[in-house]
């Protein structure tokens, strides 16, 4: 099956009831949290050049957003969602593999966090650079947490804390990190050879 994911335009508004729709029967399907978005939030992210998404033909196929937080040090891709025809091609990896090479192209100096329930993600996070973390980790910014409300395991993410849920927590560096990771060494490089 042919895919097109990419960095989403406004003439992909038209998506938004339905991605919304998708994301809503997802969690319900599955029985975990995910925090509910209206379409006028999707229709923003699409305007602000903060989202992808996947097309099969014309049909909605896929989409994710990104997130900031703490003023820029801190980024998430949200929102993940597949539709149920088109699950098991391997799409969810090319769009967060999209969304991640262009929140740190958007973002380069903020680290990329995600939660999630989901196994699968969490291998696809790891392929990535992502690593499980602790919640003290991740931003600590009021308005992230808030967008948990709307999950039904909010009440075990408040009885903890906000030091641990249902959801595992996962962190990546940012780009500069990651560009000052093999600036250092390969300096090492070079000193072990000198």
């Amino acid at each position: 099956m042919e895919f097109i994911v990419e960095v989403a335009q406004p003439e992909h508004v038209k998506y938004a009831e339905e991605i919304c729709n998708e994301m809503r029967e997802s969690a319900k399907a599955r029985g975990t949290g995910i925090a509910e978005r209206k379409p006028e939030y999707i229709i923003k992210k699409i305007h602000e050049g903060k989202a992808v998404i996947a097309l099969q033909g014309d049909k909605f196929a896929g989409f994710c957003y990104i997130e900031t937080w703490s003023h820029g040090q801190y980024v998430a891709n949200s929102g993940l969602i597949v539709a149920p025809d088109y699950r098991r091609y391997g799409l969810a990896t090319r769009i967060k593999e999209r969304i991640f090479e262009l929140s740190r192209d958007k973002y380069p100096h903020a680290r990329i966090f995600g939660i999630t329930t989901s196994l699968a993600v969490m291998k696809i996070n790891s392929s990535l650079g992502y690593e499980p973390v602790t919640f003290s980790e991740l931003t600590q910014d009021e308005a992230f947490w808030a967008g948990c409300k709307s999950c039904p395991n909010f009440d075990i993410l408040e009885r903890n804390q906000r030091r641990m849920c249902l959801c595992t927590a996962m962190l990546a560096p940012s780009k500069n990190e990651v560009e000052q990771m093999k600036h250092d060494l390969s300096d090492l490089i070079v000193v072990a050879n000198v």
